[in-house]
């Protein structure tokens, strides 16, 4: 099945690179790859650090993770990979077509993906992030971490358009993460909206007394949210056409 599986992308016209499930290879072609085809067997519930690393890099660096396999093993995967990072699922036995035809979707929407705008979303609610990610996914590449931690990591390599930071997180809270942000050189000028679950006016005082370049309460709907994305990057981008001197 794999074998037929990959003479028939290969007939489509799709560049593979073949890897085993390791850490190893999976880093040694992150930057070769665009979308993540796992064949999925048996094996996958004995190697649950190589599915927690592969998350990761789905996560941190906006790969795509189709999974071929069955219910149980889908099932498995997902003890570890939350299912808001899968692109594609096809239950063994699948129509190639099918397939091939999905992949094509998926790296044009990839293509389409790489010319909007990049969002950070930091979170310690999954269910919140999943939520989010689903009403602003169509719109802007959105990237989800959840903690400050990985926040601060997924920045060492990347610099998003926007980073939406939630206020009250365990461990390193939203202020320690916009503290540290705005301590580095290399990160300093990414606009951060705080999200905060309290809207009573002394907490969103204390919000603002941080100064970020906005919030958002967790309660706002979605059509609310995308508007206001919509006017926060509009009002930027002639900002900075009016430091250019072209405005």
């Amino acid at each position: 099945m794999v074998n037929a599986v990959r003479k028939n992308l290969k007939a489509a016209g799709f560049n593979l690179i073949d890897i085993t499930p390791t850490m190893e290879e999976i880093d040694a072609h992150a930057e070769d790859t665009d979308l993540y085809v796992f064949f999925l067997g048996d094996f996958v519930a004995q190697i649950p650090s190589v599915l927690a690393h592969l998350g990761e890099i789905c996560t941190e660096r906006e790969k795509m993770l189709v999974l071929l396999g069955n219910p149980v093993e889908f099932g498995t995967v997902e003890e570890t990979i939350p299912s808001a990072l899968l692109a594609a699922r096809f239950e063994r036995p699948f129509d190639m077509q099918d397939l091939i035809d999905e992949l094509d979707h998926l790296l044009e929407i990839n293509s389409d993906n790489s010319r909007r705008k990049s969002i950070l979303l930091v979170d310690d609610d999954s269910a919140f992030l999943k939520m989010v990610k689903g009403w602003l996914m169509s719109y802007y590449r959105v990237t989800i971490v959840t903690s400050g931690t990985q926040a601060l990591l997924h920045l060492a390599d990347n610099h998003p358009d926007l980073i939406l930071l939630d206020y009250e997180m365990p461990v390193i809270s939203g202020p320690q993460v916009l503290e540290m942000i705005r301590s580095e050189n290399k990160v300093d000028n990414i606009p951060v909206i705080f999200l905060t679950g309290k809207g009573d006016r002394e907490s969103v005082m204390k919000v603002l007394s941080l100064k970020p370049d906005g919030y958002f309460l967790k309660s706002t709907s979605r059509d609310a949210l995308l508007q206001g994305l919509n006017e926060f990057f509009e009002k930027r981008k002639y900002e900075q056409l009016h430091k250019k001197g072209i405005l």
